[in-house]
């Protein structure tokens, strides 16, 4: 089925890079991903010269990778959620509001003339304005 020789891949199964279950018969059982990972496995020594110990770094930081990418996942996931509850909030903060603003209108309507302050300016008479001048 692959390219290597079954030493090649009892050395692979050694090193721990592979776990095929085994039958009663001692007989390895490759599941899917025991086939993708020996696939990876033989590209990356075969094909890209990497070694065995390179192809173990390689997976650590593929795991290491993956368990960011899930911590990441949930911190968005978590941050949106608290951003839809903070969009809930303010959706009826504004719902009351308009609300209590909609009262407010309908209890007593507002004309323009009392919606202006009242000031009461007491008229002056500028024909008897009279200005004092100092003579010293």
């Amino acid at each position: 089925m692959f390219t290597v020789h079954q030493q090649t891949i009892r050395l692979y199964e050694k090193e721990g890079l592979i776990e095929p279950k085994r039958s009663e018969g001692n007989t390895r059982l490759f599941s899917e991903e025991d086939i993708s990972k020996l696939e990876e496995i033989i590209h990356l020594t075969h094909q890209l010269g990497i070694n065995i110990a390179g192809v173990e770094m390689i997976f650590k930081l593929k795991k290491q990778i993956q368990k960011m990418q899930k911590e990441m996942n949930k911190v968005f996931e978590t941050a949106q959620e608290e951003l839809d509850k903070e969009s809930e909030t303010s959706k009826h903060v504004i719902k009351a509001s308009a609300q209590q603003l909609m009262k407010i209108k309908h209890e007593k309507p507002i004309t323009t003339h009392e919606a202006q302050p009242k000031h009461e300016v007491e008229p002056v008479d500028i024909d008897n304005w009279e200005i004092e001048y100092d003579n010293e």
